[in-house]
């Protein structure tokens, strides 16, 4: 198997377990607030991941007792100044919007990787960090973890994804509750309603069972689940006509008849030696 020394982060923690990079955000003491820092280092984590061969899927965690508290509220002050070094209105106003773009690509980074992204939540996931685990493919918590988003509690739009993602994920109504309201959904409302995929009874049990997960994905050919990955997102988005056009397209193009035939010449149980 291929070794990689993954990258050094300010405020992730990254490592390799075989074909699995685990990425936790890493400002516990902050309960993972994500500050400027923060925000610009997971789009150069996802943009490693997707570069980097030897990563099949990645699991996006938290340090500590919660996954996320949203923006560190630090950020306003320090985006107040910034705006007020523009030297008049119109510039200040295209500063912030192309300000929010970035914050937006920061993001999008996590949708935008082609290796499946499973969420593990614990704890609070709050504003930003709903933003975070909509962009993932997948998401599991742990019994405890609590769901909001607050930015109408600060007087702001969502802007960086929740809005947009959301109600692709659950009914576009209950997302209009959770967003005028900003009221708390529990772990097992979450699972309810389809937040997550399932809720665990504990932290470990969570992170045993998205560990059991992801090294069973790593285990299949890549190019099928980057493949598979890539359909789900477009089918998403897209006509059902559209979507078969474009996986007849990318199997006639893509398919790998050696993959294809190590997957079916394998034992039951067995798992082929696919290339990165």
């Amino acid at each position: 198997m291929n070794t990689v020394n993954p990258p050094v982060f300010e405020t992730l923690a990254l490592r390799m377990e075989q074909h699995v990079a685990w990425v936790a955000l890493n400002r516990p003491d902050k309960a993972n607030a994500m500050n400027e820092t923060l925000w610009a280092e997971l789009q150069q984590c996802f943009e490693w991941a997707d570069a980097e061969p030897c990563v099949r899927v990645v699991v996006l965690c938290g340090e500590g007792k919660n996954f996320c508290a949203g923006i560190d509220l630090g950020m306003f002050a320090g985006l107040a100044d910034l705006m007020a070094q523009k030297p008049e209105l119109g510039r200040r106003i295209e500063w912030f919007r192309r300000h929010i773009k970035m914050l937006q690509a920061n993001l999008s980074a996590i949708e935008q990787c082609r290796k499946p992204v499973i969420a593990a939540i614990q704890g609070n996931c709050v504003g930003g960090g709903i933003d975070m685990v909509t962009a993932c493919d997948m998401r599991f918590c742990a019994e405890g973890a609590n769901f909001s988003i607050k930015e109408i509690d600060i007087g702001i739009v969502a802007d960086v994804g929740t809005l947009q993602r959301l109600p692709k994920l659950i009914s576009p109504g209950l997302v209009s509750e959770l967003a005028l309201s900003g009221r708390n959904v529990d772990a097992a409302e979450a699972e309810r309603i389809g937040l997550v995929n399932r809720r665990y009874n504990s932290y470990e049990e969570m992170v045993d069972a998205v560990s059991e997960l992801a090294q069973n994905i790593a285990r299949k050919s890549p190019l099928a689940v980057r493949g598979t990955k890539e359909m789900i997102r477009y089918s998403r988005d897209h006509s059902v006509d559209d979507a078969l056009n474009y996986v007849a397209t990318w199997n006639a193009g893509m398919l790998s008849q050696e993959d294809a035939m190590l997957a079916i010449a394998a034992a039951p149980g067995e798992s082929p030696d696919f290339k990165d």
